[in-house]
């Protein structure tokens, strides 16, 4: 699945709601309730988690996904080193990014196109995307269905 950082992942635009990722992905494998009330769905095939945010109108805000296929920009990212994504991104997009090690964890941030790019071993296991802010500091929500 292409991860369309600002808009989402494969079919899935930030903004959807729970039954219309139902409609385009099926049921989840699992879903459940975190502590802050958010309605989080599993497909285990696809190796991704869905959040819906319980203050947003269970809104799909937030993707994290670890499958081998997934891509950026056409290019997959599973398995890469951080910075060969990172240099292959519109730099101008792109500009900055945050890093956190701990453990043995590195998280590289770009908050501009809220991308974490999670990596063990200078290898990135796992992609999180997010759903972007306006300049009214509200959800910029790429769904209006």
């Amino acid at each position: 699945m292409n991860i369309n950082p600002k808009n989402g992942v494969g079919e899935l635009l930030f903004g959807m709601k729970q039954q219309h990722v139902v409609a385009v992905y099926g049921k989840p494998d699992k879903q459940f309730a975190d502590e802050d009330k958010n309605i989080i769905y599993l497909y285990n095939k696809y190796k991704m988690r869905l959040t819906f945010y319980e203050d947003e109108e269970f809104r799909l805000g937030y993707i994290v996904i670890s499958d081998p296929q997934s891509t950026l920009y056409d290019k997959k990212v599973i398995g890469c080193k951080p910075k060969e994504i990172q240099n292959e991104l519109p730099q101008k997009d792109f500009k900055t990014w945050e890093v956190a090690d701990e453990d043995g964890i590195e998280n590289h941030f770009n908050e501009d196109n809220w991308l974490l790019l999670i990596a063990e071993y200078d290898e990135i296991i796992k992609v999180e995307v997010g759903a972007i802010f306006d300049k009214n500091d509200e959800f910029d929500w790429k769904f209006s269905g």
